[in-house]
């Protein structure tokens, strides 16, 4: 895939352009996509085929990312904000503030993870992340929903409970479509994990 720094530091240059030249900043897959219509030698073909090529785009683009962040820092020249949703140019803050500690810098500076992280690895890597995602809706669902996180939650106690929340917040009695919506995605959420 790569393995010279010539041509990381070739990617960050291109990343750097297009991000001077739209402002607003782009998300990854927004990026990736751009890189790839432009033909960066840099990226697979099949960056989407599967998990291990996935894994290795976003990888070497959040290397090339951090790497430039910590360059335009240290050049007192511009905030790189990194995100799977927003990457972007930020003006630039003086003094060790300007960087925000990020956790995740680190381990995409160690290029060992590009070259050593195997498919088995990046399946248990997507698990963990949808496990986590599916806990973390299913806490938020609880919240909205004033219940316990209980195994003995059934099916009949979260409908009742819906149908005392949709009386309250129904729109057509004075309640509002944006939180009603939320009721609704919350019910379907107990649903899948109690009923």
């Amino acid at each position: 895939m790569i393995d010279s720094e010539r041509a990381i530091a070739s990617l960050m240059q291109r990343v750097l352009e297009l991000l001077n030249e739209h402002p607003p900043g782009f998300g990854e897959y927004q990026l990736i996509q751009r890189l790839r219509a432009e033909g960066c030698p840099w990226l697979p073909e099949s960056a989407f085929g599967n998990p291990l090529s996935l894994f290795r785009t976003h990888f070497l683009l959040f290397h090339s990312l951090y790497r430039l962040r910590d360059r335009l820092h240290g050049e007192q020249r511009a905030y790189l904000a990194i995100g799977p949703l927003h990457i972007g140019l930020l003006p630039y803050r003086a003094g060790s503030d300007g960087l925000v500690f990020d956790p995740l810098r680190d381990y995409y500076l160690d290029l060992r993870h590009l070259f050593q992280t195997g498919e088995d690895e990046v399946r248990q890597l997507l698990q963990n992340f949808w496990d986590g995602l599916n806990s973390s809706e299913k806490r938020d669902a609880l919240r909205l929903f004033a219940l316990p996180d209980d195994p003995a939650l059934d099916e009949r106690t979260i409908r009742h409970r819906y149908r005392q929340l949709a009386s309250r917040h129904h729109p057509d009695r004075g309640g509002s479509t944006a939180q009603m919506q939320a009721i609704n995605a919350a019910l379907k959420v107990l649903l899948r994990h109690f009923a």
